[in-house]
């Protein structure tokens, strides 16, 4: 019993750790595109420029909560293997900053890559584009 409330504990930190990352890729998308629009409205490039500065501040911070995400994983894997007697309620994952569980592994994971490179060849093309108009 103590085992199953144990594990259900850091399953619910590891989906806050979850909604977290999808929370911060929505915010980039929302003021990246609200840049656009102020860069549009007043045809001034200087908005864009702002974007850099904007998307590498929350790809520093989703690499972040996934860093914690892969340390509470690496703990349940470690209290669902424990006997139910060895059972301690313990929640510290310092012993799991190690490896892929680091912040900067997590910085250049394949599931941050995928949608911020993408999102900085986006910004460099439309940079492009209004530098042409």
């Amino acid at each position: 019993m103590d085992k199953q409330k144990h594990l259900d504990i850091i399953q619910g930190v590891i989906n806050r750790m979850a909604n977290c990352s999808f929370l911060i890729k929505g915010w980039t998308i929302t003021i990246t595109a609200a840049i656009f629009g102020l860069a549009a409205k007043d045809a001034d490039i200087r908005y864009v420029i702002i974007a850099y500065m904007v998307i590498p501040f929350f790809w520093l911070l989703d690499a972040f909560y996934l860093s914690k995400e892969r340390q509470y994983r690496a703990l349940y894997d470690e209290v669902r293997i424990k006997d139910e007697n060895d059972i301690d309620f313990l929640m510290d994952t310092s012993n799991y900053d190690i490896g892929r569980c680091t912040w900067w592994n997590s910085f250049f994971s394949k599931t941050l890559n995928i949608f911020y490179i993408p999102l900085f060849g986006v910004v460099l093309i439309i940079m492009f584009v209004f530098k042409t108009i």
